[in-house]
């Protein structure tokens, strides 16, 4: 039985039609992969400019995506604002984005960084339901819902920074993102500013020093000063230095409130960093002053009186870092009393 003419010719156009559909939607993605892959190369940082047209657009994708991307919601007028730290925040997610790019040369086109401005894209965020900054948001490439198939990154993990960040992408969206590469504290250009000035007053400072008439022959000066490094050191402030951490955060239930001690081993604010480090060397200071001034005075009531107000503000002092230990990790500390005793 032979097929009528105008049957064959409708089964062409169909396969006709749905073939050029499929190369339009695989070309509509391609050309909008391509597009990021530009505004990326045009980004000093590597993060793209997100806004309400161009969401609409990759969110048109059918699912899976070619990518999945994370995003960045920013506030102008809320960088004011000390404790959100929002510029701060800004530039350590410019520091992963551009960190990436370095460290996956290559395949570097399934993962994405936006930036998205409130005054800008208002609509955006009602989309993704942000009410409440910093907000960061990583958005897999099968997500269709962008409240409930999106993951929302825990506010106070923020607080270390691009590393935290770079463990968030790492851990749910399976990307490697690599080492965080920050720029050096003192350029080149102020090395070499500081070695010229060091090289001109070095004949000065050589006569100064061989004369014995500098700070550095002061007693008080060396005293002063190891004062300060048992003090920097037991504060864990070369920590908060490296890590770049906040003196304190906001309160993830009430944002009018500000957390100075922050409950978990994983992390240490700025300001409880001082106030152990405050308490070591009350106890640092007491012991010295027992043992170097307290021995010379000649009255014994005096002595004992000093050294058990002394021992006294010690052991409180003490008392205090080992209750804070206990309550950020959980661990007790017991005193042990041998058998034979």
């Amino acid at each position: 039985m032979a097929i009528p003419k105008s049957l064959t010719l409708t089964l062409i156009s169909i396969f006709l039609l749905l073939n050029h559909s499929s190369s339009f939607v695989d070309g509509g993605a391609g050309d909008l992969l391509a597009e990021l892959i530009h505004l990326r190369s045009q980004s000093p940082t590597a993060a793209i400019h997100l806004s309400d047209h161009l969401l609409r657009r990759i969110l048109s994708l059918d699912t899976p995506r070619p990518f999945s991307f994370l995003i960045f919601f920013d506030a102008k007028q809320l960088h004011s604002k000390a404790e959100l730290s929002l510029p701060t925040l800004k530039s350590e997610f410019s520091l992963l984005s551009s960190s990436f790019l370095t460290n996956n040369p290559e395949v570097n086109n399934n993962f994405f960084f936006f930036t998205i401005e409130f005054s800008e894209s208002q609509n955006s965020f009602a989309l993704f339901g942000v009410n409440s900054l910093p907000h960061l948001r990583l958005i897999p490439n099968s997500a269709t819902d962008l409240k409930k198939d999106s993951i929302q990154m825990d506010a106070s993990d923020l607080a270390r920074l691009a590393e935290s960040m770079a463990e968030f992408v790492e851990a749910k969206g399976k990307v490697n993102v690599g080492p965080i590469h920050r720029p050096p504290m003192i350029s080149k250009k102020q090395m070499s500013v500081i070695v010229v000035v060091g090289l001109a007053l070095s004949p000065f400072l050589l006569k100064k020093i061989v004369s014995g008439d500098t700070l550095l022959h002061d007693k008080y000066v060396w005293m002063l000063g190891s004062i300060f490094v048992y003090f920097f050191s037991v504060s864990g402030a070369m920590h908060n230095i490296i890590r770049k951490m906040p003196m304190f955060m906001m309160d993830r239930e009430d944002p009018g409130k500000l957390v100075f001690f922050y409950q978990g081993s994983g992390m240490q604010l700025g300001a409880e960093g001082f106030a152990v480090g405050f308490l070591y060397t009350i106890v640092g200071l007491l012991l010295a002053f027992m043992t170097n001034v307290l021995v010379r005075v000649k009255s014994r009531t005096l002595q004992r009186v000093v050294m058990i107000i002394a021992l006294f503000v010690s052991f409180w002092a003490v008392k205090k870092v080992i209750q804070l230990d206990n309550w950020k990790t959980g661990y007790g500390v017991h005193a042990y009393w041998p058998s034979s005793w």
